[in-house]
């Protein structure tokens, strides 16, 4: 017996009005937020292992968007990271050196203009 058949065994009735099933649900159609719960799922699997997470102000957050964003590999964006289907370009051999270093100069003109 499938679901349609189940709900209409348990729930239809001779009174109206009468509840309806909405069968099908797809993905390209309707609202759904699959995206937002499997980064929300990487996140509290990563949290579980790392020492120091559970402070939102903990840097480890910072550095695993940065990885989500620059360094990872998405297949819905047919194997890019959300950074280079943004058109934003890491020069360099080594893309995590070339982020720290930028990230290290940021930090430094930033000491110097407070």
């Amino acid at each position: 017996m499938n679901f349609h058949e189940a709900y209409k065994e348990e729930f239809w009735s001779r009174v109206v009005p009468r509840t309806s099933h909405i069968r099908h649900i797809h993905i390209q159609g309707d609202h759904n937020n699959n995206k937002m719960e499997r980064l929300n799922g990487e996140v509290r699997d990563r949290e579980k292992v790392i020492f120091g997470s559970k402070k939102m102000d903990s840097p480890i957050f910072k550095g695993y968007q940065l990885y989500h964003n620059y360094f990872k590999d998405h297949d819905a964006l047919d194997g890019k990271t959300p950074a280079e289907a943004a058109n934003i370009k890491i020069e360099g051999k080594n893309k995590s050196v070339t982020v720290i270093q930028n990230a290290s100069k940021l930090g430094n003109q930033e000491n110097f203009t407070n």
